[in-house]
């Protein structure tokens, strides 16, 4: 049976298109992989739409489907083609292209981040074929979309910079410093994008000891604790996911305040 979404056929302009960020990402997706699709593009080209949708809705039941509740699924690395490709699609608002690469990097780190949650229980509702799967998929795509960081606004090269470290490569560590330069100008220690950034770097030295006790010091003055005998790395990846996310939440509160000024602007044309 063909699980793949069947490319959209000439002349169906009438089919109802939902919400304006459903029309969007469905044009998006059309032009990049005109081709066959994941099983997950038919919530974009399928002519049935769920009346109760506006793009907030629309945008949690699509990411489900491609990340259902934090866990990975056979279809999910399938489906994470398609948050690679809107991340890289300077038509899809900045808000989103973040919120892509973060669900990416959720996606690559499942299996890290749920084994710190459980320890030293194994996750429910592990998959590791398709937790193996799913980082492969993204490892596949990382190198193409931190090649967009010159041209990326400040929110995405953030998640971006998570992206960095989960693969980390020889070419990549060395930069992330003086592309970082600049956040940590702006942001002290103690605030969520301050503290973000700095921990990015500490994870980029590959210090192991060092690792190891910045996590311990920032989970026990800020975050969710993991236990000790937790893999160095499992609990780091734990802790900066916590961290992605809330700085995903404290960007959108500075792009809805109209005190931010232009240079604060972290999402040009949102």
């Amino acid at each position: 049976m063909d699980t793949h979404a069947k490319p959209e056929p000439p002349g169906t302009d009438a089919i109802a298109s939902g919400p304006p960020i459903r029309q969007l990402f469905r044009d998006v997706i059309a032009d990049r992989l005109p081709g066959q699709r994941p099983p997950q593009a038919a919530m974009l080209f399928d002519g049935e739409i769920d009346p109760s949708w506006d793009d907030r809705s629309f945008l949690g039941d699509f990411y489900s489907e491609i990340l259902h509740q934090d866990t990975c699924q056979p279809a999910t690395a399938d489906g994470l083609v398609l948050l690679a490709v809107l991340a890289a699609d300077d038509r899809v608002p900045a808000r989103h292209r973040f919120q892509a690469v973060r669900l990416l990097f959720r996606a690559a780190t499942v299996a890290e981040r749920h084994l710190a949650e459980t320890w030293p229980d194994s996750p429910r509702n592990a998959d590791p074929d398709s937790e193996a799967r799913a980082r492969s998929a993204v490892q596949a795509r990382t190198p193409g979309l931190l090649n967009r960081w010159p041209a990326e606004c400040p929110a995405v090269r953030l998640a971006l910079a998570g992206l960095a470290v989960v693969f980390p490569t020889d070419r990549t560590l060395p930069t992330l410093a003086p592309r970082l330069q600049g956040f940590t100008d702006q942001h002290r220690s103690g605030t969520d994008i301050g503290d973000y950034v700095r921990f990015v770097l500490v994870l980029a030295s590959q210090d192991e000891d060092r690792i190891r006790t910045v996590t311990e010091n920032l989970t026990d003055a800020h975050w969710a604790g993991t236990a000790r005998e937790v893999p160095t790395r499992e609990r780091a990846l734990h802790l900066l996911g916590q961290m992605l996310a809330k700085v995903g939440a404290e960007l959108t509160q500075l792009r809805r305040s109209a005190s931010v000024s232009d240079s604060a602007d972290w999402c040009s044309g949102t």
